[in-house]
């Protein structure tokens, strides 16, 4: 064999090793890079978990953009009311319901239902957890989730007559806070993003837990909340 045949048969034998020796180490680099590519089931299931706060903060229950939405529903419940009131203040001479002995607004309110209003379900704040009541049922002895400012007339000049659940049942000046802050009882129909306020035209008025206005009783006067 002459010296081109050898030098022939080295470089094929030469190749050939070389690219074994490369498909060799190829094939762990690609199952490494393979298994980092992927996400492990851990990896995936914190993902999963993120997603849900995120959404959960956004759209849940207790999110501000989920009780602006329910303050608005909030404010057509005082309006309906308002419209109960109307009908029985024409009833008795421009008085609203009274009672002297109550102590809830419960125990006032239900005068409403259901010769006023059958429908219970406005006494009812969706943006609290306050379970509902059947239509025309009494709630003298249930549980409603608004204020309600007894003593005064419909007839009066621009006065809160309602408002959603307040944190006590004294009289506030501005800068004092009406509604909870943190989003724990009491005060608390919108969680920690304040409440409505129905006045004596009818008209609505939302508030942040800090009041804008002063809230002082005239004589004869009292606020009383709903049943904790």
């Amino acid at each position: 064999m002459d010296s081109l045949s050898i030098a022939r048969v080295l470089r094929e034998k030469f190749a050939s090793a070389a690219g074994l020796r490369y498909k060799s180490h190829m094939k762990p680099l690609r199952r490494n890079f393979a298994a980092k590519a992927g996400f492990s089931l851990i990896e995936l299931f914190i993902t999963l978990v993120l997603m849900v706060i995120l959404t959960t903060m956004m759209w849940g229950f207790a999110s501000a953009r989920h009780q602006r939405t329910q303050k608005q529903l909030c404010a057509d419940n005082l309006q309906k009311i308002y419209l109960a009131m109307q009908i029985y203040a024409n009833d008795f001479g421009g008085k609203l319901p009274q009672n002297t002995n109550a102590v809830t607004s419960e125990e006032v309110l239900d005068v409403l239902v259901p010769r006023y209003s059958a429908d219970t379900s406005i006494f009812i704040c969706p943006g609290g957890r306050d379970s509902e009541i059947s239509a025309g049922e009494s709630f003298r002895k249930r549980k409603i989730s608004y204020a309600y400012y007894m003593g005064r007339r419909l007839d009066a000049a621009q006065e809160v007559l309602m408002s959603d659940r307040q944190v006590d049942t004294e009289p506030k000046r501005a800068g004092e806070f009406v509604f909870s802050t943190t989003g724990k009882s009491p005060g608390n129909n919108h969680h920690k993003y304040g409440g409505n306020f129905l006045f004596s035209d009818g008209s609505v008025q939302a508030s942040g837990p800090q009041l804008t206005f002063s809230l002082v009783f005239t004589q004869g006067v009292v606020l009383l909340n709903p049943k904790p």
